[in-house]
């Protein structure tokens, strides 16, 4: 099934190639004398009016024949003579040979929209956690349902990306829906770096929340608080209030924050560890129901209920049930880390780092990482109990297969804040988001793997990470098994890289008849024949050299698979 996977990837990517090259022949009246894909003994063979199609025996390649005017005398009849490829203006010739490796470029814009036609639902534009210290905080609180951004109308968190993404610096005004009325808000979208592999840095711009919302998973710090007494303990998680089901912690807090002073039947499930779960093959936790009633204090007098904010109200529910969320506390700290030798234990919430208080996981993950390379003071409660510790943050430093070097930092004790179910919302324009969503991957793509020959080239990435046919189809066969998207996503990846390869100013490649058109448009007259035939040589043999350094690498990586089919094949 591999081979199979392995030719029909091959063929898409040289058909689409030659394709290009073919159509523009007959645009400009070229005569094509052959369009084959592959090379070697005609397996399948078409004969047109003038053109005879071709399905070789070894997949590798392909080429479209046109008529040339270095053709014997006489093989030429005087009325094809203007059809021959030499004949056509410059700008013809470049745009024919321009037109494989473009189709190759071109191509995985329609296989990309084809896989994003199937995003038919997104999520909706509601705020379901704001990032501390970022331009959301104190303006957006959770529940906030935004419906435009600077006139904009928006009804998917999609639309609010786009629309932020490309506004760094710029204030905007954003309009949301809260407690059943409209407001307007301005907020100054920050640009933000991230480094990618090849040290790609993307710039993004973002105001700091996530559209989703956390679980009514709970904390329950002390143990004098009424929900400790009652019998709950941090990281319940409560599933109904007096019999109404709760399915989001917003929903929760503002239940229990309405609560005057009345007793409350709470229901909830219980993570509760399984070790050595499957015959030892895991650790898991199974769900454990209770029920408990809570009486929380009462309201101080004279206040009122949903007029407060988020963090305000969040207070009030703490001081008067003991409940908060569990997004801060330790969930897993792995015996032996730089944490765990700090005295941090599972359970702990962290209330601090480096004397800045936490409020969020992610945003005190992201501090650990700008700071990653120095030691870090970590304070957390424990049964009421302050404690703290020093430590630093893991280095881990490893290279790929490649022999591309690569570092991170990580933090290894983890927490257990799950989202609620989604409310999706339908996509309004499906095709023109695929299309956009296509562009947009494409061009990712691109720029990648134009950054990987640049790396290449500057002696940054190692010549191992030129690959040939042995890793084409293992990439073929195992994106094949996991299913139709992922295979067109790596003919898509394919094709661009093969549309690039073909641009590098190598003669016998496009790129090197294209640095020929340059150089006669330049000096107003075609390359000597004797100069083009010494090129195509040197670059003929520089191809080589490169199969050859690709053949070696694909071998070296994949020697235990091919041993191991070659015994299956032979029988030993």
């Amino acid at each position: 099934m591999d081979l199979l996977y392995f030719v029909l990837l091959i063929s898409v990517l040289i058909f689409t190639h030659e394709s290009g090259h073919f159509a523009f022949a007959k645009i400009f009246g070229v005569k094509v004398i052959t369009f084959s894909i592959g090379f070697g003994p005609k397996i399948v063979r078409i004969r047109g009016k003038e053109t005879e199609y071709c399905i070789a025996l070894f997949p590798l390649g392909g080429f479209v024949k046109m008529l040339e005017e270095s053709k014997a005398p006489g093989e030429i009849l005087p009325e094809d003579r203007h059809r021959t490829f030499e004949a056509q203006a410059l700008w013809k010739r470049i745009l024919i040979v321009l037109a494989g490796p473009a189709m190759n470029i071109l191509f995985p814009v329609v296989l990309y929209t084809s896989v994003f036609l199937e995003e038919r639902t997104f999520l909706p534009p509601t705020v379901g956690v704001v990032v501390p210290g970022k331009p959301a905080d104190g303006k957006l609180i959770a529940g906030d349902r935004i419906v435009a951004v600077d006139g904009a109308s928006v009804s998917s968190y999609p639309q609010v990306q786009r629309l932020v993404g490309r506004s760094a610096g710029v204030p905007l005004r954003f309009t949301v829906e809260r407690d059943g009325r409209r407001l307007d808000v301005m907020i100054t979208p920050v640009d933000e770096t991230e480094t990618r592999e090849l040290d790609i840095v993307e710039h993004v711009a973002r105001i700091g929340f996530a559209p989703s919302f956390p679980a009514p998973v709970i904390g329950v710090p002390r143990t004098d608080s009424p929900a400790y007494r009652a019998g709950l303990r941090t990281f319940d998680r409560i599933v109904s209030v007096n019999g109404r089901k709760v399915e989001r912690l917003t929903d929760l807090f503002a239940t229990l924050a309405a609560n005057h002073g009345d007793q409350l039947l709470l229901t909830y499930l219980r993570p509760v560890p399984a070790p050595h779960a499957l015959g030892g093959l895991c650790d898991i936790a199974v769900f454990e129901p209770g029920l408990v009633t809570v009486t929380p204090m009462p309201k101080p007098q004279g206040s009122t209920s949903g007029a407060e904010d988020e963090t305000t109200r969040a207070a009030d529910v703490l001081l008067r049930t003991g409940v908060e969320t569990a997004d801060m506390y330790a969930s897993f700290v792995p015996e032996g880390s730089a944490e765990w030798q700090a005295g941090l234990r599972a359970g702990d919430r962290i209330t601090s780092l480096d004397g800045k208080p936490t409020r969020l996981w992610m945003s005190m993950k992201d501090a650990l990482r700008d700071g990653a390379s120095r030691e870090h003071l970590l304070t957390w409660t424990r049964g009421g109990v302050d404690l703290g510790g020093k430590f630093e943050v893991r280095r881990e430093s490893w290279e790929d297969e490649f022999g591309q070097p690569y570092e991170r930092y990580v933090f290894r004790t983890t927490h257990w804040m799950p989202n609620a179910a989604d409310e999706m919302v339908p996509n309004p324009s499906p095709l023109a988001h695929a299309l956009r969503r296509g562009v947009e991957e494409t061009v990712n793509v691109i720029r990648f793997i134009g950054t990987g020959l640049l790396r290449v080239v500057q002696g940054r990435v190692s010549l191992k990470s030129v690959s040939g046919p042995i890793t084409i189809y293992d990439i073929a066969g195992q994106a094949g098994a996991k299913g139709t998207a992922e295979f067109i996503w790596a003919i898509a990846v394919l094709s661009v890289n093969l549309g690039l390869v073909n641009l590098l100013p190598i003669p016998v490649l496009d790129g090197g008849h294209l640095l020929f058109f340059a150089v006669e448009g330049i000096a107003r007259r075609p390359v000597s024949l004797r100069v083009r035939e010494v090129a195509s040589l040197v670059g003929m043999s520089l191809l080589v050299l490169l199969m050859l350094v690709a053949f070696k690498n694909d071998v070296t990586r994949h020697w235990d698979v091919i041993v191991r089919q070659f015994r299956e094949v032979v029988g030993g």
